[in-house]
């Protein structure tokens, strides 16, 4: 066997002896006397604290001659150094290195990088005695580095048993002082109360306490370590779970089981609402249970008190500074670590908490806890208007609730609402974003418990608009608790109010903007001041509709009706025996009924109340004349989407003959196609004739075209093409008014000018307002209106009698939402049949210079089928709507105009 592993020999050799080369062996004692050639192998430094001096080789006995002779290989035999062998990592290496040989002949060592070794070969004639002594030297050798070894680990075995002996004394010492301590407290316990049996009872307490049981403290030590461990160990075979799925199955769409196990702990904790805290409560108490478990198995104190110690750990995470012993303190901290952990996750959740509610709150994501509020679904230029009308209208009850729910952001709302000039009175206004198409957004605002439903048409397209209202109404229909109020839909397109009634049913009142603007931009045409006195009866800031039963009343005639409210007058009366219908203006010997309501105008439903029936003298009528309709041109500008509902209105409103001018950027060819479209009858219209002009109601020169100065009345309409904005439509509504009062100045004669000069407001009488103010006397002029700083521009400057759309539809809107039962008598007002206000002259109720109270002009006024509610007097602007002190006479005026609601002429 060799002893060489790098070297090779460069000569051929046997396969046996090849075979038998191994790296680092002990030789055998056959081996050491075999025969044959020994290769030997530098010498290798492997964790040897031997290191002998290299040997030196003369460069002339690089190689090894072989002589003849026996003495030659005796004397090498002889010269050679000590076997020496090093022990590496699970090798055994030999290396026999020699001094020299005789005869020119010395042993070269090879180094461990050499490629090639070179062959010494020894001849076959050794003696025996030279082999013997070379295998005892080997063997004595290898005797004493076992002896070395062996008493190393003595060594080692005896200081570790020192220093266990050391701690295990620590600890005894430790044990010792405690039970010292103890003891010194039972006796002090024991001269207190000079007791033996207490003394007795308490001492063994004490070695009932200090001698817990070790193998239960190292198996909760051992159970605490290896819960800790599971977690490791699932995770591990998870991922060999996966892996070995990926390697057995080629299909790589399959998800592994990591995956799959990291998805169903994320839709647990994404729909469990708790999932978050009641993770955080259970790693809680598995830290406070296994940390106690921990401390149990490495201190001297009980369960219980264990369980008590790592809860403080957790909560505090200093208190671990107190713990004394490598276990102890290697236990404590690692809980206040985990500690440390389970706060800042606290922490993490609160804030989440915190500020998702916050966000809520900001978002209006809550729930509105309100009974009897008024809701109002959507968000438009009509708003203000219709939250500053609802706010007077809370005022007799010390205000109230509001909720606004539209699919914006609440604080933009709410900054919105806040720029609004007007008082709120001590309504609440509450803002939330959300869908009224949704129920869950709905059930979010309570509309289940709101006495009123408003929904607002969207700004822009009518059909798109009347189209959602009609899928809100649907939502608000199919709510699982039923509607306790009733539900006010704004429209705007007067052919969509029949399929909204359809699905609404009798929970819906429907508000057609656009026709009521229409019919009261006519009316006003017809009547100079009458918007004044709709925004007087429509607004809750004066006198209004209302409706109620009095019992004291029944079994008395109308006519005496009417003269029995001071603070009030009665306008109609709503019948119990024909379904609750509502009668405006009946006959004087209509008796009231059980049942029979009263609508009046008051100035609040608590400031009225009937009274004794005063003394009034009837007195007789001056002159009993039929008003006789006259011939009037009328000029439309613009153009809308109801025009032919428009055109039937004024056909039975206005006197055979008379003619209706159509002035618009709409080809003349088209729209006959569209009034065609829209349902209107050329050929039927009995009073009216249709003249149409085309062009720009902008542009000085196309206005100039037309006879302006003739005109009775010129509606300036908010043209289709541009009712999408109110600004812009505002805008050339104004710029059309200031244009034609300007060419009606330029062409009014000068004489006629003086004749009639007026002179109103703060304006100078030469000054351009001023012509246009005196041109405005001439004619009347009607603008639709739809923003409100408009408006007030119109008032300042009084150049023209207009119609604020937005408020007045507000008003309409917040009127029907506190009573859907004035929505019947707005109806019967607005309509081409039945009663209407009128404004009438003094001349037909008295003579000049008659002292009359407003009962007994009322009473003369009934002569006539006519019922007075107010008056406006000469010189003044504003009418007076349910006059106080009815029944004081006083002077009258033949300038003076009254207005009564009458049939339509």
């Amino acid at each position: 066997m060799s002893f060489n592993s790098d070297a090779s020999s460069p000569s051929t050799s046997s396969p046996a002896a090849s075979a038998t080369t191994r790296d680092w062996i002990f030789p055998s004692y056959s081996s050491v006397h075999s025969p044959h050639n020994i290769r030997r192998t530098p010498r290798r430094k492997r964790f040897s604290s031997y290191h002998p001096q290299p040997p030196q080789f003369n460069s002339g006995t690089a190689s090894l001659a072989v002589g003849d002779d026996s003495n030659s290989v005796r004397n090498s035999v002889s010269r050679l150094r000590p076997w020496r062998f090093e022990f590496g990592n699970n090798e055994k290496s030999t290396s026999l290195l020699t001094d020299g040989f005789d005869g020119g002949a010395g042993a070269a060592t090879k180094s461990n990088d050499a490629v090639s070794s070179e062959k010494f070969e020894v001849k076959e004639d050794k003696t025996t005695a030279s082999e013997k002594t070379f295998s005892g030297f080997l063997r004595g050798k290898l005797r004493v580095r076992w002896q070395l070894a062996s008493t190393i680990s003595i060594l080692i075995t005896v200081l570790s048993s020192l220093v266990h002996k050391n701690f295990s004394l620590h600890k005894e010492v430790t044990e010792l002082q405690d039970q010292i301590s103890k003891f010194n407290e039972i006796l002090k316990l024991c001269n207190l109360l000079d007791s033996t049996d207490v003394y007795n009872s308490s001492l063994q307490d004490v070695f009932v306490d200090n001698l817990p049981s070790k193998s239960l403290k190292t198996a909760a030590l051992a159970f605490s370590i290896m819960f800790l461990s599971l977690p490791f160990i699932f995770f591990k075979y998870v991922d060999y779970v996966s892996n070995s799925r990926r390697l057995l199955d080629n299909n790589t769409e399959e998800v592994s089981l990591n995956k799959q196990l990291a998805y169903s702990v994320d839709a647990f904790l994404s729909a469990t609402p708790y999932a978050k805290p009641l993770a955080l409560l259970i790693a809680t108490l598995l830290l406070i249970c296994l940390g106690g478990l921990a401390l149990f198995g490495v201190t001297d104190d009980g369960l219980a008190d264990s369980l008590w110690l790592s809860w403080t750990y957790v909560a505090d995470s200093g208190n671990h500074a107190n713990s004394e012993g490598i276990g102890p303190r290697l236990v404590s901290v690692s809980i206040s670590f985990g500690g440390m952990l389970i706060f800042a996750m606290m922490l993490g959740l609160v804030s989440d908490a915190i500020s998702e509610k916050f966000d809520s709150l900001r978002k209006g994501r809550s729930e509105v806890v309100e009974r009897n509020h008024t809701l109002i679904l959507g968000w438009s230029d009509k708003l203000g208007s219709l939250l500053n009308q609802l706010a007077i209208a809370n005022e007799s009850l010390d205000g109230g609730i509001v909720v606004v729910m539209a699919e914006r952001d609440k604080e933009e709302m709410e900054l919105d609402i806040a720029k609004m000039e007007f008082d709120f009175r001590g309504t609440s206004v509450i803002c939330r974003s959300g869908s009224p198409l949704i129920l869950a957004d709905l059930k979010k605002v309570s509309v289940s418990k709101a006495r009123a439903v408003i929904v607002l048409a969207e700004d822009g397209n009518a059909d798109q608009s009347d189209a959602r209202a009609l899928r809100t109404v649907l939502s608000l229909t199919g709510v699982k608790e039923g509607l306790q109020g009733h539900i006010v839909v704004e429209l705007s397109d007067l052919d969509n109010e029949v399929l909204v009634k359809l699905v609404g049913g009798d929970l819906v009142e429907t508000v057609v903007a656009h026709d009521v603007i229409g019919r009261l931009m006519i009316q006003c045409a017809r009547q100079p001041g009458l918007a004044q006195i709709w925004e007087d009866i429509l607004g809750f800031e004066n006198c209004e509709f209302y409706i109620k039963r009095w019992p004291r009343l029944d079994g008395m005639q109308f006519e005496d009706v009417l003269i029995s409210f001071p603070e009030a007058i009665p306008c109609g009366v709503k019948v119990a025996s024909r379904g609750g219908k509502i009668i405006l203006n009946p006959e004087d010997s209509y008796v009231l009924q059980e049942g029979d309501e009263v609508l009046v105008i008051a100035e609040d439903d608590d400031t009225y109340a009937p009274s004794d029936l005063p003394m009034v003298l009837e007195g007789n009528l001056p002159k009993d004349e039929l008003i006789q309709k006259s011939f009037e041109r009328i000029l439309l500008c613009g153009w809308r989407r109801d025009m032919e509902d428009m055109i039937m209105v004024l056909d039975a409103s206005l006197a055979p003959g008379s003619e209706l001018w159509m002035f618009n950027e709409v080809p003349e060819k088209e729209r006959d196609k569209k009034l065609i479209d829209g349902g209107l009858e050329i050929d039927r219209l009995s009073n009216i004739i249709l003249v149409n002009r085309e062009g720009n109601a902008v542009i000085r020169r196309n206005l100039e075209s037309l006879p302006l100065e003739s005109f009775d009345s010129i509606l300036i309409l908010a043209d289709e093409s541009v009712e999408d904005s109110a600004i812009q439509a505002d805008s050339r509504s104004l710029a059309t008014l200031l244009l034609i009062r300007d060419i009606q100045a330029k062409r009014l004669p000068y004489r006629e000018a003086m004749a009639s000069q007026v002179h109103r407001g703060s304006f100078s009488q030469g000054s351009w307002i001023g012509e246009m103010q005196q041109a405005s006397d001439k004619s009347v002029i009607i603008s639709e209106i739809l923003d409100p700083r408009t408006k007030n521009l119109l008032s300042m400057s009084k150049i023209s009698d207009y119609v604020l759309s937005n408020e007045l539809v507000s008003m309409a809107l917040a009127m029907v939402a506190e009573d859907r039962q004035i929505n019947d008598v707005l109806e019967e007002l607005f309509a081409e049949e039945g009663n209407e206000l009128h404004i009438r002259g003094a001349d037909l109720y008295f003579e000049e210079g008659e002292e009359l109270s407003f009962y007994e002009i009322l009473l003369r006024a009934r002569q006539r089928t006519e019922i007075m509610i107010g008056y406006r007097l000469a010189g003044t602007e504003k009418a007076v709507i349910n006059p106080p002190s009815k029944n004081e006479r006083r002077r009258w005026s033949l300038k003076d105009v009254f207005v009564v609601i009458a049939e339509k002429d």
